[in-house]
């Protein structure tokens, strides 16, 4: 399957395209700086503007599905649009080009899987520091909710660098969930192998250790 993947530069979106190329994968990064993308072995780099429909469609040419692993960095006052502003033309583009499969990563705390985070996250952490990036989370996901596509949200608990174990929980069910913790690693296997698994088509499930 050729794939195009957004936020491969990202800690997790490095992950992504190491295991989708292990796994025999064709692997398109749409990326900033090719200077900064060296090391992502394996993958055709292609230099745009995530949020740029020209350059999506440039770099979309072929494929049979795209990763978005597009994140930001936190934002406790200034406005935060990166994620829907790349995602809605991005939808377009797969739409024109009938393109299907999208599978994109979010978190806990967007969408109805807010208020699952426990203490820590939900009362300090969203709302002080990252409430800018989480409404555009939301943003992003009701766009993605909207189209045609076949997609699948997945929220990861708050991530770490720790080795892979396997094993993870995926679930809708929000219930008796008050935080967790994964590792990008973890994260990485499960995105790459919702491109040819239909579990979790139309839906966004929760994963965690």
């Amino acid at each position: 399957m050729k794939i195009l993947v957004l936020g491969a530069t990202g800690a997790t979106g490095r992950l992504i395209v190491e295991k989708a190329v292990a796994e025999g994968h064709e692997v398109v990064a749409l990326i900033r700086s090719k200077a900064k993308a060296a090391d992502l072995v394996g993958a055709n780099l292609i230099e745009g503007d995530a949020r740029d429909p020209a350059a999506l469609t440039r770099a979309i040419a072929g494929c049979d599905a795209v990763i978005s692993a597009l994140g930001t960095a936190m934002s406790p006052f200034r406005e935060v649009t990166l994620l829907s502003t790349a995602t809605s033309p991005l939808i377009g583009v797969m739409e024109q080009q009938n393109i299907k499969r999208f599978v994109c990563i979010t978190g806990l705390g967007a969408g109805d899987s807010r208020g699952h985070g426990g203490f820590f996250f939900d009362r300090l952490l969203l709302p002080l520091m990252l409430r800018k990036v989480y409404q555009d989370k939301d943003r992003q996901e009701d766009a993605i909710r909207a189209s045609a596509l076949d997609w699948t949200i997945v929220r990861p608990t708050v991530l770490n660098d720790k080795p892979a174990r396997g094993g993870i929980t995926a679930s809708t069910d929000l219930s008796g969930i008050h935080g967790g913790t994964i590792a990008r690693s973890d994260v990485a296997q499960f995105v790459v192998e919702q491109l040819t698994a239909d579990t979790w088509l139309r839906k966004a499930p929760l994963i965690t250790w």
